[in-house]
């Protein structure tokens, strides 16, 4: 029962701060119930009080599965260097690098892959939204052009009369006026009124 040992190593350690065992047990109790966040800080705490050398290769190899289930693959790896720094005959530590490794390469090309798709949707989005920038541009474009050759429809077409025609209706306008007048002028002359009551 893990839950039950985990409080047990943590009352241990209440009573004594400096147990190396009761740390390190503490962090396998973590590790087991799936608290691989604490299970890591717990270990990591534990490469700076390690006493020898095969101590703090346990520390490190335990520090790299704890970060190994976080997809932490770089560090998992780098812990399992430790480890091996300490204790190079490790075996166990050395099929968990190259396993380290072998997922951090999975993750790095992941990434790419991830960064290639998202490269080629923004790619893809900037050229639909370029498409659909000149296709409404096109539309604009039309619709003004229709409205200019209406509006050039709409507006009457000016004649173009020469000099001698324009001095002609000139004249005839002239001569028009002159009959208008003069029939205003006998319309003026008419038959005198008597006055009714003389002063």
């Amino acid at each position: 029962n893990y839950s039950e040992a985990e409080k047990s190593y943590a009352r241990a350690l209440n009573k004594n701060k400096d147990s190396y065992k009761g740390a390190f047990n503490l962090g396998n109790a973590y590790y087991q119930q799936g608290k691989y966040e604490e299970a890591a800080e717990q270990f990591q705490l534990l490469t700076h009080r390690a006493t020898s050398k095969d101590t703090l290769a346990k520390a490190y190899h335990n520090l790299g599965n704890a970060l190994m289930k976080l997809k932490k693959y770089e560090e998992g790896a780098n812990a399992y260097k430790n480890a091996l720094k300490n204790n190079p005959n490790d075996e166990d530590t050395r099929y968990n690098l190259a396993y380290a490794q072998q997922m951090l390469k999975q993750q790095q090309q992941q990434n790419k892959d991830n960064k290639d798709k998202k490269d080629d949707k923004e790619n893809k989005y900037k050229k639909d939204e370029e498409k659909k920038y000149k296709k409404d541009k096109n539309k604009k474009d039309e619709k003004d052009k229709k409205e200019t050759e209406s509006k050039e429809e709409e507006k009457p077409k000016k004649e173009d009369i020469s000099k001698e025609d324009a001095h002609r209706l000139l004249d005839a306008l002239q001569n028009e006026e002159k009959n208008l007048q003069n029939k205003q002028k006998k319309g003026k002359t008419g038959v005198k009124v008597k006055i009714e009551k003389d002063w």
